[in-house]
């Protein structure tokens, strides 16, 4: 199956870095593309690209093959409304809101469609997300379209969709819980001599090192731990302390927090 237009509707932080990351990777080109925004003056980087750009949704939903929905959940039913006169039964939808089913999707339209939802976070403008995606009403080419396009900008894998606000937490707001440690490393790094750019550099980078022994190799997080553990060592009591300070149950907890959130809406 070939994608000759792809829409993105709703151009904002997450739609725009799905678009640099097709960009990026020669995935489509510029001329295929379109985003929307109703302040269409905020995407002229893409539209210096040759990017479609535009503030017409059921323009760029027109003929498209594959559409994103980058809106947030509350616009969800009215776009999908909006643009129902542009949807055929091959079009494939992708939902990249939390928190409404598929099913709930489907009821917006009046048209039986393949539908996804998607959970990418914000690295898949660098081609290094990784993105939980699940499967409504497509058959078997769909979905290995839907991941083909997604695992071109970092990891994508299937997943069933009542775990999809789950993946949310871990994947999509777990970016923001990686930064933090990042930046706490950093004004750690600050507090015992270094200049705030070198220890965002060190830190930075130590954190991309760790992640990527256990990508590559399939260890365990402990057994790399256990590797820089030695007894009465500087690294083991410095975990301890962090441990009796609640770093592992307060990671844990704000986990359990952003999931509840989405889980009732509160």
């Amino acid at each position: 199956m070939k994608v000759n237009k792809l829409a993105i509707i709703g151009g904002g932080n997450l739609g725009t870095a799905i678009a640099k990351g097709l960009l990026a990777n020669g995935l489509l080109e510029a001329s295929q593309i379109y985003i929307t925004r109703r302040r269409t003056a905020l995407l002229n980087e893409f539209l210096e690209k040759g990017v479609n750009v535009s503030n017409d949704n059921r323009l760029a939903a027109s003929g498209a093959d594959v559409i994103l929905l980058g809106v947030k959940p509350y616009q969800l039913e009215q776009v999908v409304k909006e643009i129902g006169p542009e949807l055929k039964a091959h079009t494939i939808l992708i939902s990249l809101a939390t928190g409404i089913s598929s099913e709930s999707i489907q009821g917006f339209s009046s048209v039986k469609l393949p539908i996804f939802r998607a959970m990418p976070n914000t690295a898949i403008e660098i081609g290094e997300s990784m993105t939980c995606v699940s499967a409504y009403n497509a058959n078997q080419e769909q979905e290995d379209l839907v991941l083909k396009l997604f695992s071109q900008m970092g990891q994508a894998l299937i997943i069933p969709e009542e775990l999809m606000a789950a993946s949310t937490v871990l994947a999509a707001c777990g970016i923001a819980y990686a930064m933090r440690f990042i930046r706490a490393a950093t004004q750690g790094g600050i507090e015992i001599g270094f200049g705030s750019k070198l220890a965002l550099q060190i830190s930075a980078q130590t954190i991309k090192g760790a992640a990527d022994l256990l990508i590559q190799k399939g260890t365990h997080p402990e057994d790399e731990i256990d590797k820089v553990t030695t007894p009465r060592g500087v690294t083991i009591s410095g975990l301890n302390e962090m441990e009796h300070q609640g770093f592992s149950s307060s990671l844990i907890k704000g986990l359990l927090t952003s999931f509840n959130k989405i889980e009732n809406g509160k």
